[in-house]
């Protein structure tokens, strides 16, 4: 898979990450983390037709590393492809929208990888968070290819901005693309 921004060089071989979301007016903002260094910025439009989110190498968003962008308007089990700054395909991701009714459910696949799926890990958890709008449960997702071998789990911190802890248990996962799935836990999920 090419890499022309050098982002998976800079990332190194980190299994570990965080995302923290950024509270703005106007934008939903998240930092990416490997320990105390910067590795991307991701901002998101509020309200968009179709959802876009990019992630950039800095804090001035001049240089785009990657991004993810719905194949269609409006879906709610829309498609959304993961593309590196040249327009390459990195994977994509999907939210199984009738699974997801209880339990929310994301098929995450690359290319020469294959697909896995991601499932809140509490059945409990998910349903008192669709009962509780007002009060912000944590939640944790593990995703796994298909003979059940882990690839990836975010584990959401318990508290009021939004702050997740992502470890890639399959080398072999672009870490671009998890990068993005885990941005778009919090950014979409409510959707």
């Amino acid at each position: 898979m090419t890499d022309p921004s050098g982002f998976q060089a800079r990332f190194g071989s980190n299994d570990h990450f965080e995302v923290r979301q950024q509270l703005r007016l106007t934008v939903n903002r998240y930092e990416i983390r490997t320990g105390d260094e910067l590795v991307a910025v991701a901002q998101q439009k509020r309200m968009a037709f179709r959802e876009q989110v990019t992630l950039y190498a800095d804090e001035a968003m001049q240089t785009p590393l990657f991004g993810f962008k719905a194949r269609s308007v409006v879906d709610l089990g829309a498609t959304y492809d993961v593309t590196a700054a040249d327009g390459s395909v990195v994977g994509s991701f999907r939210k199984d929208f009738r699974r997801s009714l209880l339990r929310s459910t994301w098929h995450l696949s690359q290319p020469g990888v294959g697909e896995c799926v991601g499932r809140e890990r509490s059945q409990l958890i998910a349903v008192l968070r669709r009962m509780q709008d007002n009060f912000p449960l944590p939640y944790h997702f593990d995703f796994a290819a298909e003979d059940g071998r882990p690839v990836m789990s975010v584990v959401r911190r318990f508290g009021f901005r939004d702050h997740y802890d992502v470890t890639v248990r399959d080398p072999a996962l672009d870490r671009r693309l998890a990068c993005a799935m885990a941005v778009a836990l919090d950014a979409l999920q409510d959707r």
